[in-house]
This record gives structure tokens, C-alpha cells and sequence, in this order.
């Protein structure tokens, strides 16, 4: 009965967590000054990171048993539901109107839902793997989860910035190809200078912190083309591609490992860029002619 009522306890966390990045990616593209969206998701996507983070630490702090895992979950819940309910009033107002399934959006804007079907993949199979692919080319334990930290520092430090950036470019899509391009390059780089670990740390620092502008462009990008209900199930497409990603993304990355070694982790990834920018490319170019 335990493993059940875990596994229906999880599955509805799932649920409930899914509706709440959904819900609020949805209302900040919704409210967030057209001029601002890149600099208003530059300031979320790193919060949201930390917040990724924070987990997993808080777990090694408080432990698994008793009731204190519980209480401590239970009161960052309840601290994230304030500021809720003071912008209760604020919520989209999305009048009564036909239902709009999400399933059309994954195609309707490309550029924004393969980003961050790039993103989940790349975010989720390096976090899984880079420590596995530092140990097989001979670093430390110690050393080879260090590269997750720079990877997270970089896009903490950079999705401001580059948010910033995206809100003085007339089509965020060059931004996203740039993106993917340098993904690309860090990723052909990196076989060559990996006997140097401080050469590794500082390309996965800028690597990490421009590839997680995936995410955060290509919301902003999803934002200036949709609104009001259409908005929110092109988010629900979005989060979707996200979710995808994330279940891909390690299966790809095992598995190049397993038929090249090491080496299949960075060719792996680069065909994820590869494909991404090539998309991107081909859509700015038909919009030229």
C-alpha cells in the first residue's frame, strides 16, 4: 500500500507542479510590457533554476525521515502561495470563449516550442550525465560535479542579459539561433580541451548560461506572437515541449554514450543544436523571400 499511495502522491505533485509553471509562465507573458518580456523572463528562468536547486539541497540538509521533510515542503508552499493571493485580482482575464486545445500550438510557433524542447533535453540529460562523462575522461567525483555548478552559475549570471538583449532585437528567432549555434560550437569544441578542467569549467560557464536562453527567448518569443486564450494553450504547448525534452534528453544522451563513449555525449548534444538551428535558419530565411 506505501509504494502506491507514494507513487499517487508523486503522480499528483507532478500534476500540480506542471499547472503552476504553466500558470505562471502564462501570466507573466501575458502581463509582462512587450518592451520588457525578455528582461521579465531574464529575471524568472534563473529564479525558477534556483529554485530547481534549492531542492536537492534542502533534502541533503533535513534528510528523508520524520516529519521535518514534510513541514519544511509544506511551508515553502505555503510562503510561495502569498504572493498569490495578493495578485489575486490581477490574474489574465480571458473571456468566455471556446475552448482552445493546446496540441495545434506545438506547430504554431516552432521557433519557441522546439527551443525549449532543445532545452529540456540538453538541461536535463547534461545534469543527468556530465558527472558520468567527467569520470569517464578522468576527473574526480568532486571535480566532474563541479562543471554542473559552473553550467548553473552561467545561467543564473546570463538570462538578464540576454533578456535584455532579446528586447532590442526585432525577432527574437536570430537570438534563438545564436543560441543553438553556440551550443553547437561549445559541443565541437569540447573533445579538444578536456585536459584542462579549467578550459572545460569556463566553456561550460558561458556555454550553460547562452544555451538557457532557449527557454527564456523562446518564451519571450512565444509571448509576442499569441494572446489571450490562444497565449495560454500555446504556454500549455510550451510546457509540454519542455516535458518532452526532459523525458528525451537523457535516453539520447545514454545512449550516444553507449555507442561512442564518452565523446557520445557531446555529439549527442550537437546534434540537438544542430537540428534546432537549422529550424530556426530555415524560417528566417523564408521569411526574407
Amino acid at each position: 500500500v506505501g509504494p502506491l499511495v507514494s507513487g499517487r502522491a508523486r503522480l499528483t505533485q507532478g500534476f500540480s507542479a506542471g499547472g503552476e509553471i504553466g500558470g505562471a509562465t502564462a501570466f507573466l507573458i501575458e502581463y509582462a510590457p512587450p518592451e520588457k518580456r525578455g528582461l521579465v523572463l531574464g529575471v524568472y528562468a534563473p529564479v525558477l533554476s534556483m529554485g530547481f536547486a534549492l531542492g536537492p539541497w534542502l533534502f541533503s540538509r533535513i534528510g528523508s525521515t520524520g516529519i521535518t521533510p514534510f513541514a519544511v515542503g509544506f511551508g515553502i508552499i505555503i510562503f510561495a502561495m502569498l504572493p498569490v493571493l495578493l495578485a489575486w485580482k490581477e490574474s489574465p482575464d480571458f473571456h468566455e470563449e471556446e475552448h482552445v486545445p493546446f496540441a495545434p500550438f506545438i506547430w504554431a510557433v516552432p521557433a519557441a516550442t522546439a527551443a525549449v524542447f532543445v532545452f529540456g533535453a540538453v538541461e536535463t540529460g547534461g545534469f543527468a550525465l556530465f558527472p558520468v562523462y567527467g569520470s569517464r575522461i578522468g576527473y574526480s567525483e568532486a571535480d566532474a560535479a563541479l562543471l554542473l555548478t559552473t553550467i548553473g552559475l552561467g545561467n543564473v549570471l546570463m538570462q538578464i542579459p540576454i533578456g535584455l538583449l532579446s528586447d532590442h532585437v526585432q525577432d527574437r528567432r536570430k537570438i534563438l539561433l545564436v543560441c543553438a549555434l553556440v551550443g553547437l560550437a561549445g559541443m565541437c569544441i569540447l573533445p579538444f580541451i578536456t585536459a584542462n578542467w579549467y578550459l572545460v569549467a569556463g566553456l561550460f560557464f558561458i556555454w550553460g548560461g547562452v544555451v538557457a536562453g532557449l527557454y527564456t527567448v523562446g518564451l519571450a518569443h512565444l509571448g509576442s506572437q499569441l494572446t489571450g486564450r490562444e497565449l495560454a494553450s500555446a504556454n500549455a504547448a510550451f510546457v509540454f515541449c519542455y516535458a518532452v525534452g526532459m523525458l528525451v534528453g537523457p535516453q539520447a544522451l545514454g545512449l550516444g554514450m553507449d555507442a561512442m563513449g564518452p565523446g557520445g555525449v557531446a555529439v549527442s548534444l550537437a546534434i540537438f543544436f544542430g537540428g534546432y538551428a537549422l529550424l530556426v535558419g530555415s524560417r528566417l530565411i523564408r521569411r526574407r523571400n
